[in-house]
């Protein structure tokens, strides 16, 4: 095992110890933790250039979404109500 030092602000090392002791990890453990998933998510974000690629890509994206999706128009409804709310009326 290697050491490794790395320079934080006193602000993001108290948000990372809070974070690294609610999911029961020391602060190492944590930022190892998360330097790996970071690590994996760029293997995962390679470009697609096959026909299976992209079919197992939106199979993947279905298999990770939950719920059902808002209608268009409630979507329409929410965005006119946003933008009314912060209109001067004039």
């Amino acid at each position: 095992m290697e050491r490794l030092q790395v320079l934080v602000s006193a602000e993001e090392k108290a948000a990372f110890r809070q974070m690294s002791r609610r999911e029961g990890l020391s602060l190492s453990a944590w930022l190892r933790q998360a330097g790996i998933v970071r690590l994996a998510e760029c293997e995962q974000r390679r470009k697609i250039s096959t026909v299976k690629e992209l079919k197992a890509f939106f199979k993947a994206c279905d298999q990770r979404e939950t719920g059902d999706e808002p209608d268009w128009d409630d979507h329409q409804r929410v965005m006119r109500g946003s933008v009314d709310s912060g209109s001067s009326g004039t």
